[in-house]
């Protein structure tokens, strides 16, 4: 065997085996990914937010806040890629958020809590920025929200989470 037939097997090998590898790694990364991105909520008072998905990541934030609100992007073997209302991302464990919750916080100033699903009706409060509510259905731009047992109506603009990730 010459040393060229010796290359063109070993590059054949190469070939197949990456092909191989590529199809068999499809798959896996299809099903992690067909979840999307959605809103979720964090389940627990406290939740590390870390630089890659694994413990052995170094941990770049640290959530003492549960019920807050979070994008998660894509998943990946029991973690999933998050980005806050900040704009910070990282990965967490899927034991740190639920889909069950959905949740939003106010944004910016002022958020008006209206009586009626439409916006209209008598303004019952103001929530400040900052404050996580439960959101409820949304429909022509309001949110049912639920903030600390008192509920109305929320201007989907307002609240970070709410509407299509």
């Amino acid at each position: 065997m010459t040393i060229t037939s010796a290359l063109r097997i070993g590059r054949t090998m190469l070939a197949a085996a990456l092909a191989l590898s590529c199809a068999c790694g499809q798959p896996a990364r299809a099903a992690d990914d067909d979840s999307g991105p959605f809103w979720a909520s964090l389940r627990k008072d406290q939740a590390n937010m870390r630089v890659g998905p694994g413990r052995d990541y170094r941990i770049s934030w640290i959530y003492v806040r549960g019920g807050v609100p979070v994008k998660v992007l894509r998943a990946r073997e029991g973690w999933v890629l998050v980005e806050d209302q900040d704009g910070a991302r990282g990965w967490m464990l899927t034991q740190f958020v639920t889909r069950k919750v959905h949740t939003g916080v106010v944004k910016g100033g002022p958020a008006e809590i209206r009586e009626n699903k439409d916006g209209s009706g008598r303004l019952l409060w103001r929530a400040a920025p900052g404050v996580v509510g439960r959101l409820g259905d949304c429909a022509g731009g309001w949110c049912k929200v639920d903030i600390d047992g008192r509920q109305g109506f929320v201007s989907q603009t307002a609240m970070w989470g709410a509407g299509a990730p």
